[in-house]
């Protein structure tokens, strides 16, 4: 690119390679240039050859083998404030053979849409809404699981909230005390010590906002003993 020169010269000097660098490491970075060292999640992004995960164990009364489900994560830009854990793949182990092609399926999917980065949470719906023609079953504690895959799509929630992608809705600290006080005002009028596998009372109906077997009826209305959700209001 030619320049013109309107002053007169009065000096000159040939720059050579040390000044270019001198200049280059003292010239400020620009906000693009920052950014750019952020490493961000994308499919071309290669596995490191150490991958931090968890394993969760999944027990149901369709099988008498339980299902195993490791979700590893990679950890982008260590040791610095973009520093972020985002999950990699996931494997699903089991004896039973019975669901090996549609897991092995699964799993391909679930890691495909975990490398190729963005917003992931989304699956957690997308499982969780799968409805087992045959039924679905009820786990410990008493909470409704439509099917094999939704209660995968469980596992990958409490996994996401691990490590800080979602927070799961919870009841307020107000909501927790009014939860406790019926429950306690509910077993003095019962007179129920023993909730047998469930946490709940053996007679509570299911809760059509978090699917767990904890609606009682209490001064007549329904109230449930694990969300707080009420049909008064």
């Amino acid at each position: 690119m030619a320049i013109k020169i309107d002053k007169k010269i009065t000096e000159y000097r040939v720059v050579n390679e040390n000044d270019l660098n001198i200049k280059d490491a003292t010239r400020e970075p620009s906000a693009e240039e920052k950014t750019a060292d952020i490493v961000q999640m994308h499919e071309k992004l290669k596995r490191p050859p150490m991958l931090q995960g968890s394993t969760y164990k999944i027990k149901t009364p369709l099988s008498e083998h339980a299902l195993y489900v490791t979700i590893n994560d990679i950890i982008l830009n260590p040791g610095t404030e973009h520093e972020l854990r985002r999950p990699f793949e996931v494997f699903i182990n089991s004896k039973n053979m019975v669901h090996f092609q549609w897991i092995v399926a699964l799993t391909r999917i679930i890691s495909a849409v975990f490398r190729k980065g963005g917003d992931v949470t989304f699956m957690v719906e997308e499982l969780r809404s799968v409805f087992d023609p045959h039924g679905g079953y009820f786990k410990k504690g008493g909470k409704f699981m439509p099917s094999l895959v939704a209660e995968i799509g469980d596992v990958l929630e409490n996994h996401l909230c691990l490590i800080g992608i979602l927070k799961k809705a919870e009841p307020d600290e107000h909501q927790k005390q009014f939860i406790k006080d019926k429950a306690e005002e509910y077993a003095q009028k019962s007179a129920v010590t023993d909730t047998g596998s469930s946490d709940f009372p053996e007679t509570a109906e299911l809760c059509n906002k978090c699917l767990t077997k904890a609606m009682i009826i209490l001064d007549g209305c329904l109230t449930c003993l694990n969300c707080g959700e009420s049909k008064c209001g």
